[in-house]
């Protein structure tokens, strides 16, 4: 589950893990903390890969704020069929929905058909989904994680 604050800018290498883990956007990015929207701020690698990528950040990451509605972001794939990608979100609190949703993606505008949430979870569907259609076309033998398909 991702930091509902976390802006996914860049996939960034996973080398720091041995074994990498299954990350909630499924692949690891790089981004910027959105928790003041006015004050950009670029995390370093070790929150990057500790907060920012696995969320559940309330009371570990010094900027999270205490009145947060979600702790974390989960996603999943509903549906691929065609050319469109359904993504099913939840927004956790405290390890419990808070909200969710569904959510379109077609592959041959390469975005979501509608724009229902926000802009934060908008990216953070967009890097997962796209995480998850490179998994999808990288064949098995290349693949660096095949066990996150």
């Amino acid at each position: 589950m991702a930091c509902p604050y976390f802006f996914p800018v860049v996939k960034f290498e996973d080398k720091a893990w041995a074994k990498p883990p299954r990350l909630p956007l499924g692949d690891p990015y790089a981004g910027v903390c959105c928790v003041d929207p006015l004050r950009e701020w670029r995390p370093d690698e070790t929150t990057l890969r500790e907060y920012c990528n696995r969320g559940y950040a309330r009371k570990n990451c010094s900027r999270f704020p205490e009145d947060a509605e979600a702790d974390a972001v989960r996603f999943a794939v509903t549906k691929d069929q065609d050319v469109v990608v359904t993504i099913y979100y939840v927004l956790e609190k405290d390890r419990r929905p808070v909200e969710h949703g569904s959510l379109e993606y077609s592959t041959e505008t390469r975005r979501f058909t509608s724009d229902d949430a926000s802009g934060l979870l908008l990216k953070q569907a967009q890097a997962y989904v796209e995480s998850y259609l490179r998994r999808k076309s990288q064949p098995d033998s290349e693949a660096r994680n095949p066990h996150r398909r």
